[in-house]
């Protein structure tokens, strides 16, 4: 998707944040239950990236899965709380697709506490492309919540939605909605953080991937 960006539209950012931590933390906790988790939610990847969660569920096969951008990370990669690093790992991405630029995570069992409002953002359902002019917010660990007119699908790619909000490194995978609707994640923004527009995959592509693949996430309901 990028690759298509970037030859229209020259100067397209992914959102992901490079951190440089201190330490790993102080080690599983045997506090219970875990990290509240869901679509807003800070997350560090393999101890070098912070993105945001999109929306946490199950799958059809009864897995605790979540959705974050693919560029945050590869299959394999291990995943922490940013709110409760000595939680431990909570899960690892077991599959990402660089193409529409989202991945699954797989979280242990009873490892989260998974719930679907974060911040100002409620998840009920998901639905389809946010359309001109209608107004959607998203919930980012890094710029929290802000919202914005949709732009649509400004290069015909039937996969992505421009929109005009604020969004900075570290909201990667924020969840986009349109009232309690997830309709799309955070991805990237052109040219200027936060000033720029926004721009990020459909929900509607992202199920769609995810059921023909099968596998972790296929058949996803949120929470």
């Amino acid at each position: 998707m990028f690759s298509k960006l970037a030859k229209a539209a020259n100067a397209v950012f992914a959102v992901a944040l490079g951190a440089a931590l201190l330490g790993t933390g102080a080690g599983p906790s045997a506090a219970a239950p875990g990290p509240v988790i869901g679509g807003g939610s800070g997350i560090i990847i393999d101890n070098m990236f912070e993105c945001t969660v999109t929306t946490v569920g199950h799958d059809s096969a009864g897995r605790l899965v979540g959705l974050t951008a693919g560029h945050c990370g590869d299959a394999g990669a291990q995943v922490y709380s940013e709110a409760d690093r000595g939680a431990g790992v909570i899960g690892r991405f077991v599959y990402s697709n660089s193409e529409l630029d989202y991945a699954v995570i797989q979280f242990d069992p009873g490892a989260i506490t998974p719930v679907n409002r974060i911040g100002n953002v409620t998840i009920t359902g998901i639905g389809g492309p946010a359309q001109f002019p209608m107004i959607v917010c998203k919930e980012g660990r890094t710029t929290g919540n802000t919202c914005g007119v949709a732009y649509g699908d400004l290069f015909g790619t039937n996969v992505e939605t421009w929109s005009q909000m604020c969004v900075v490194e570290g909201d990667s995978g924020a969840p986009v909605v349109a009232g309690t609707t997830l309709v799309g994640m955070v991805n990237a923004y052109l040219a200027i953080a936060c000033f720029g527009p926004e721009v990020g995959t459909n929900m509607s592509a992202i199920m769609n991937d995810l059921n023909a693949r099968g596998g972790p996430g296929a058949g996803y309901v949120p929470i």
